[in-house]
């Protein structure tokens, strides 16, 4: 091309051209601007362009004239130039065509430059492609593998080969609903609501450890066989606990309801991120649908989570929004665009379990779930469930060692956990002896309770013997109820009318009520005047009272104290007193009244008003119901049968 510019450039040398005639030097410009033509179009090319241009017959002409109109209608490529230039015009003529000429001459060495450099990028594409292509071939025909990852891979497999015995608490955990000890009657109203053509929601309340998520599961299949629940035969029982359950408010996340991922923030799956298309993610609620969503410990639930759970319970569905999602999009897969457009299903039974009282739960969510109260487990149930969980250990247990252990849990999965803690510790002590047969003993169990640091779970026990100024009352803790001491002392006044009456401040200010009302009620009973005395009462323990219930069994020792009557210490009282005589409704009855029998007491006093709260299957303890003070003295004190309260 440099060869070619130069003898464009040498057409404009007047030296050479001073040389040689007017008509020469035009033949040579005319010659030489063809040969120009010819390298840049090939001789083939040019002779057909000169065709179809009317020029053949121009070129091929001896006359100047004629070639220069040839050469016009070739290079500006118009056929209709029909004029034949005279000589003087032949100059500037040429002078257009050689300006023309060079225009595309350099417009072709810059298309070759670029079509060059392209070319180059072409091959390096090429090798890069080629070289992916080979490095795949390596990949699908040797795998993903390399000495490392089968390294890896062969530990974990030798590790899938070592297996541990089951945990104890599963191999012992209840297989039907007859096996559940404690339960009958939670476990029957479980059932009717569940195994129902009409399954309702549930909430659970009670201690740990009774058997609530036993239940549940066992319901759920006992219901799958029955032919009239609509419950099929692969019906999930999907378990979840609410107190783990964490979850984003701006709905990046949310195992329990699902969320959305988007391609930005959290990434859908790979093929469609590289599409920016949103991804649903399910939760629990579609995964249990058709089945049972079990919630432990839901009252530990977001109260936002509990109310959005509300919505799906009622729409039976889950809905997903996002930013990103865009309905015309065809590449959308069709299962996103269902998901988006109709939600996802979530048609299930929520069970939901709480050690919580009923009033810490969503009035909401109460309202929309029937509610079954599991009862504390008796030392009677903890002594069933340890000679059972012998029996399928294959061991002997002791009797003192099964009272042993019911007299330090109230937890059926605590009670088996010392069982095989003793047994296990029995093997120690003796490894030559056979597993099966194993003789579990108190010395066993009582090493277990004192490594464990265990406290007794009721330390508070009935007395045959009875006491001055020492009386039961009843507390309530949550699901159990407990045993108060209360305890006074009276002595003289120094001065007459100047005594005092004290009590632990930590007991509360409910306390300090309940000692007030009962100094003016003892004065009534026993025509002394407390003012006389310095009388001081304690509650053992420092145990703080909540509520007005101590009231009678504050009288019943103040008045013990000041008459010097025995009290009797098999006895609890519970109720409030009001300074007329009258004993008032107290709440948590049937707590207490388990809580009295884990003391051991055979007999527990209660209001007159909360005779409907009693329970219709107690065994071991007498229910008195009062409505006045001297009927609580009558059935406690020695002599009570003379204490009249004057109206």
């Amino acid at each position: 091309m440099k060869s070619v510019m130069e003898r464009l450039s040498s057409l404009k040398d007047t030296g050479v051209a001073a040389k040689i005639s007017e008509d020469q030097q035009l033949y040579r410009r005319v010659s030489a601007l063809y040969g120009l033509l010819t390298d840049l179009y090939g001789p083939d090319r040019l002779v057909l362009k000169a065709g179809k241009l009317h020029a053949l017959d121009g070129m091929r002409s001896d006359k100047v004239s004629e070639q220069v109109l040839a050469l016009q209608r070739l290079v500006f490529e118009d056929p209709t130039i029909d004029h034949v230039p005279a000589q003087e015009e032949i100059p500037a003529i040429l002078e257009a065509v050689e300006e023309e000429i060079a225009d595309r001459i350099a417009r072709r060495s810059v298309e070759e430059q670029v079509e060059k450099q392209v070319a180059e990028k072409m091959r390096e594409r090429h090798d890069d492609y080629m070289r992916e292509i080979r490095l795949q071939v390596l990949k699908e025909e040797a795998g993903p593998e390399t000495p490392q990852t089968l390294q890896r891979l062969a530990q974990l497999e030798k590790m899938d080969e070592v297996a541990l015995a089951r945990p104890v608490i599963e191999s012992l955990r209840p297989r039907t609903l007859s096996d559940i000890v404690g339960q009958d009657r939670p476990v029957r109203a479980l059932l009717a609501k569940i195994a129902s053509p009409f399954p309702q929601h549930v909430l659970l309340y009670g201690p740990p450890g009774v058997g609530k998520t036993t239940a549940a599961r066992l319901v759920l299949e006992m219901a799958k066989a029955l032919p009239y629940t609509p419950f099929q035969a692969d019906a999930p029982f999907v378990e979840a606990d609410g107190s783990t359950l964490r979850w984003d408010p701006r709905e990046i996340t949310n195992p329990l309801l699902g969320s959305v991922h988007d391609p930005i923030y959290q990434g859908a799956r790979r093929d469609l991120a590289e599409g920016g298309i949103p991804e649903p993610k399910l939760g629990l609620v579609t995964e249990a649908h058709g089945g049972v969503l079990f919630l432990d410990e839901i009252g530990e639930l977001d109260y936002l989570l509990q109310n959005k759970l509300l919505k799906v319970l009622e729409d039976k569905r889950v809905e997903f929004d996002s930013p990103y999602f865009d309905p015309q999009d065809e590449q959308t897969p069709k299962y996103v665009k269902k998901l988006f457009e109709q939600g996802a299903p979530a048609d299930f039974v929520l069970i939901g379990a709480t050690t919580r009282s009923p009033e810490e739960i969503t009035p909401a969510l109460r309202s929309r779930c029937a509610e079954i109260f599991f009862e504390p487990l008796s030392p009677t149930d903890i002594e069933q469930i340890v000679r059972e969980a012998a029996e399928r250990l294959q061991v002997s247990v002791t009797e003192a060692a099964i009272e042993l252990i019911s007299t330090y849990t109230i937890e059926g999965r605590k009670a088996v956990g010392i069982l095989a803690d003793a047994f296990s510790l029995a093997l120690n002590n003796n490894p030559d002896a056979p597993a099966a047969g194993m003789a579990i003993s108190e010395r066993e169990v009582r090493e277990v309770i004192q490594t464990s640091r265990l406290v007794p779970s009721s330390p508070v026990k009935a007395s045959a013997t009875p006491q001055v100024g020492h009386v039961f009352g009843l507390g309530v803790a949550g699901f159990l109820g407990s045993v108060l001491e209360i305890e006074a002392i009276a002595f003289p006044a120094r001065e007459p009318g100047k005594g005092k009456v004290r009590f632990n401040e930590a007991a509360g200010s409910m306390a300090r009520d309940a000692v007030f009302n009962a100094t003016a009620v003892v004065r009534k009973l026993s025509g002394l005047d407390p003012s006389d005395y310095d009388v001081h009462v304690n509650i053992v323990g420092g145990g703080r009272v909540d509520g007005p219930s101590a009231g009678a069994a504050v009288t019943i020792a103040i008045l013990s104290a000041l008459t010097e009557r025995l009290v009797r210490q098999d006895v609890a009282i519970t109720g409030e007193v009001s300074i007329q005589g009258c004993i008032k409704e107290v709440g948590g009855i049937p707590e207490k009244i388990y809580g009295a029998r884990q003391a051991g007491m055979k007999r527990i006093i209660v209001p007159a008003e909360n005779a409907n709260e009693i329970p219709d299957h107690l065994k071991g303890i007498e229910v008195v119901t009062v409505s006045r003070i001297e009927e609580v003295c009558r059935a406690v004190l020695t002599g009570g049968d003379k204490v009249e309260l004057a109206h």
